[in-house]
């Protein structure tokens, strides 16, 4: 099995975490906007799109902390083989990490696409 020099990992854990913590807290407003939307407009339209938007909060809010999760787990792992080979992870472990990165990207730009449909949402119902 080869082996990977750290540098080529430098930070992006961090970013990701970084990001997911933004997300989260993203979500949090959000729903609070949600839930002032719902206070103020009972009709039938207007409570298709709300339960649509819990939903999405439901399914991001799980994929954030899955990605956390994932994150976390590859963190301890590159750890574990630094602290046996000093600057090298196994490929395996690279690989894993790049798939984690990519998935990361994949929610950054759903939540982003999200988020620009909800504030359309908003500005229509608020």
């Amino acid at each position: 099995m080869s082996q990977i020099n750290i540098k080529h990992f430098a930070n992006l854990n961090n970013e990701c975490l970084r990001g997911l913590e933004f997300y989260q807290h993203e979500l949090g407003f959000m729903n609070k906007r949600l839930e002032e939307i719902a206070k103020d407009n009972t009709g039938k339209e207007a409570c298709e799109g709300i339960e649509h938007f819990q939903n999405n909060f439901l399914i991001h809010r799980d994929q954030i902390a899955e990605l956390k999760h994932l994150v976390h787990v590859n963190d301890k792992t590159m750890e574990g083989q630094l602290i046996d080979t000093g600057v090298f992870v196994t490929e395996d472990t690279a690989n894993e990490h790049e798939e984690i990165y990519e998935d990361y990207l994949t929610e950054e730009k759903l939540f982003n696409d999200l988020r620009h449909e909800f504030n359309r949402f908003a500005a229509k119902w608020m």
